[in-house]
């Protein structure tokens, strides 16, 4: 039993299962529910035993031709591309293989600024010069609502060189940018449309999700299957259509940018989800929309819950919202304590936070219980808060830095370490990346404003975990030595 104790991560997990959490948080298989449902059970109980690698009667990844070929081509035609890969190595590694691909070090990109920071990690890599484009803000969340077509366009014509286009769709709160609109106006300039539709790969489900980014015509697309599917955490696909991309180029980036000892319990779990797509995929959509319907009509008989719904979509605001997330906020509670409170009091686990509210990622592993516990949770939270009044939260009006280096230039470059608070007016060295979602705050290269270090003194207010600064205490950032 010693032994056993010199396991802490094993340990740790052991502990969280236990606890029975109810999850509204990725991956999206919720705490292995769909496999059980299904009867992969024995699936499951044998994992440990089907850790293999590339022998006799498996396949290889990088050159299949065998089983792996198989369920890739299958996946192809389930999500509508003309050729799909799979990834072990996070979406990340398909967001760095599409834009390397699509590109040659020098060339600028367009990138929409709430981006991943994987594709400012691209940028690095490959030596590429972003130029952003700027989401319109919910001003009373907090978070980007809109993509203005028309600045996509004003871009692309002042910056004629621009060699493609990589935009975040949906966001991670499910707001759905017009795709197809923005997608005829990047080939009308000859351009190559890039997609992280991380948060999307479920869309092909049901007419009442946004389209899908293939439908509307992008050239490449990444999503992460583990999220919203019931794939493992670490596992996704890429889609490709078209010949805006070279398919060789791909392909040899992939190759770079992934294991060349790939997982084959990751490509098993991916096996899974299509299947799961393919057979299941509509009736268990059905349903979980169905539970989110009956979950809303509850909750709204209590004035002080919010839930974020069609009010953001129209002129001006989101195109369309994905129903599966839901964004709530309670009246006389900050997001940060509302978050914390499920956790310890429910055993319920929200995706993440902000001074606003909370955001439940629901898939198809989620059942009506799990929802009847969200809302008797919230409604016991509302009632116990009834007569408190937090100060109104000042919108965080966020203006967002001005790059002065590239983030390969600044990444490079020689630094020192100064005080946080003495940061305003010099050129961060570094990211600062709340996390989730791990969309920068502030990418290497641009200048730090007081916006910034206002937002960044709520989040430590409420013990955002953030990633990028030097110390625990965040109290230190590295600079761009001028």
């Amino acid at each position: 039993m010693k032994a056993m104790q010199d396991l802490p991560v094993i340990n740790r997990l052991l502990d969280l299962n236990n606890e029975n959490i109810v999850s509204f948080h990725v991956p999206g298989h919720k705490n292995g529910r769909l496999y059980e449902r299904f009867q992969y059970k024995n699936f499951i109980d044998v994992l440990h035993q089907l850790d293999t690698t590339e022998i006799l009667g498996t396949d290889n990844l990088h050159h299949p031709e065998d089983v792996i070929k198989e369920s890739q081509e299958r996946a192809s035609k389930v999500f509508g591309s003309e050729e799909t890969f799979f990834l072990v190595n996070g979406s990340t590694s398909g967001i760095y293989s599409m834009i390397m691909a699509a590109t040659s070090p020098g060339d600028k990109i367009l990138i929409d600024r709430n981006c991943h920071q994987s594709v400012i990690n691209a940028m690095i890599l490959g030596d590429l010069v972003p130029i952003y484009i700027y989401p319109r803000i919910e001003e009373g969340q907090g978070i980007s609502i809109g993509m203005p077509e028309e600045e996509i366009e004003r871009q692309l014509i002042a910056h004629k060189e621009i060699k493609a286009v990589i935009l975040t769709y949906p966001t991670y709160y499910g707001i759905a940018w017009d795709l197809k609109k923005i997608g005829e106006i990047v080939h009308k300039y000859d351009k190559i449309l890039l997609i992280d539709e991380a948060h999307g790969a479920h869309f092909g489900l049901s007419v009442h999700l946004p389209p899908t980014a293939l439908s509307c015509g992008a050239d490449c697309v990444v999503q992460s299957t583990h999220k919203t599917l019931p794939s493992f955490t670490q596992s996704s696909m890429l889609h490709i259509q078209g010949n805006r991309v070279q398919r060789e180029k791909l392909k040899s980036m992939l190759k770079i940018h992934q294991s060349s000892s790939p997982s084959y319990l990751l490509l098993s779990s991916l096996d899974f989800a299509v299947m799961l797509y393919k057979e299941q995929g509509e009736a268990l959509m059905e349903e979980l929309l169905r539970n989110i319907e009956g979950f809303k009509a509850d909750i709204g008989t209590c004035s002080r819950i919010k839930v974020m719904g069609e009010e953001v979509v129209g002129e001006n605001k989101a195109f369309a919202l994905d129903p599966t997330r839901l964004w709530i906020a309670v009246e006389g509670v900050k997001g940060y304590d509302l978050d914390a409170i499920l956790r310890k009091r429910f055993r319920i686990q929200m995706e993440l936070s902000n001074e606003y509210g909370v955001l439940a990622v629901t898939t198809m592993g989620n059942n009506k219980a799990d929802f009847d516990q969200l809302q008797r949770a919230l409604q016991i939270i509302s009632s116990e808060y009834m007569d408190r009044c937090i100060e109104e939260i000042d919108v965080q009006r966020y203006r967002a830095p001005k790059q002065v280096l590239t983030p390969r230039a600044a990444f490079y470059g020689k630094k020192k370490r100064i005080l946080l608070k003495e940061s305003i007016g010099e050129i961060s060295g570094e990211y600062i990346i709340p996390y989730p979602p791990g969309i920068p705050l502030v990418i290497p290269g641009e200048e730090i404003n007081e916006e910034v270090l206002n937002v960044l003194d709520q989040m430590i207010k409420g013990k955002k975990e953030i990633l990028g600064l030097r110390d625990g205490a965040y109290q230190w950032i590295d600079v761009i030595l001028r």
